[in-house]
């Protein structure tokens, strides 16, 4: 394996412009870009939540509204149900039956849409879940969207430790449950499979009804299905 070359591919600038992202600290003094995932809980426990600067409508439910922020300009639907610990940016839109779990930190101008579970998880700046999405232990980059019906897998079938294949290793994430990181500027297509510890750079276009899983280069084109590593 190149050292050099892993040490570029599997950091957080090879997914992620993070220059215009509010909370581009989480990514600090960090080998592998998937430890910002372990950082949430302690991240979000080091910020002063509880600023709701948006108006939420009585039919959507705030679950430890102390625990939560939002900024201006959000669009909270009514039906959407968001827990703490959680905060979400400027001039986004959680939708009608958006379910947020908590552990979740959004850029601006983010879109969790109409059924879409998303927990311990990252949303960039324009990131979107936009329908019928499943977002668990995942980070989506810049300018991202989740064709309807994504489903980021989490958790391997065995419960085992879930390992990142790249140029035929497989490295230790530590990680019980983890899914996906998404690139800037990637497309994902309607009812995908992203298998737990898929790296996915940016600029990736992928083609509907695809299962996708190891690493995914920047700029790649997935038109036929991708085996499991």
């Amino acid at each position: 394996m190149n050292k050099e070359q892993l040490k570029i591919e599997l950091h957080a600038s090879y997914f992620f412009d993070l220059a215009t992202f509010p909370h581009f600290s989480i990514f600090d003094d960090q080998k592998y870009v998937w430890e910002a995932l372990n950082k949430i809980s302690q991240y979000l426990g080091s910020l002063r939540l509880g600023n709701i600067e948006t108006d939420v409508p009585q039919n959507a439910h705030l679950v430890d509204p102390h625990l939560i922020s939002i900024g201006k300009g959000t669009v909270i639907e009514p039906g959407a149900y968001i827990k703490g610990p959680c905060f979400i940016g400027k001039d986004c839109t959680i939708r009608h039956g958006a379910y947020i779990r908590g552990n979740v930190i959004t850029g601006n101008g983010c879109v969790i849409g109409h059924d879409s579970e998303v927990k311990n998880s990252i949303f960039l700046n324009d990131a979107k879940a936009p329908h019928f999405a499943y977002v668990g232990d995942s980070i989506l980059g810049n300018h991202v969207n989740l064709g309807a019906g994504t489903i980021c897998a989490n958790l391997r079938l065995d419960h085992c430790e879930v390992n990142v294949s790249y140029m035929q290793q497989h490295i230790k994430t530590g990680l019980k449950k983890f899914g996906s990181i998404f690139g800037d500027h990637t497309q994902i297509g309607c009812n995908c499979v992203v298998n737990p510890g898929t790296l996915i750079g940016s600029h990736v276009q992928c083609y509907p009804l695809q299962s996708l899983s190891g690493f995914i280069p920047s700029k790649s084109v997935i038109r036929v299905s991708r085996g499991l590593s």
